[in-house]
């Protein structure tokens, strides 16, 4: 039984040190700026735009290839 115990001990301690330190690093974070929601908005739009694309040429492709 204590074989059992041991390895289970230490995955539930690894487990709770590293849940404790993800969430003393999110309550450290600091409230996100003007600029930086902006950013964030922008890189987002950029990201639909890009992946709107790819989609669209993955199509185009396709029916060049039929």
């Amino acid at each position: 039984m204590t074989a059992f115990l041991v390895p289970l001990g230490v995955c539930v301690l690894i487990v709770a040190v590293g849940t404790g330190v993800l969430v003393r690093r999110d309550r450290r974070r600091m409230a996100a700026s003007r600029e930086s929601l902006l950013i964030e908005e922008a890189a987002t739009r950029g990201i639909r735009e890009a992946r709107r694309r790819a989609h669209a040429y993955h199509n185009a492709f396709l029916r060049e290839r039929e």
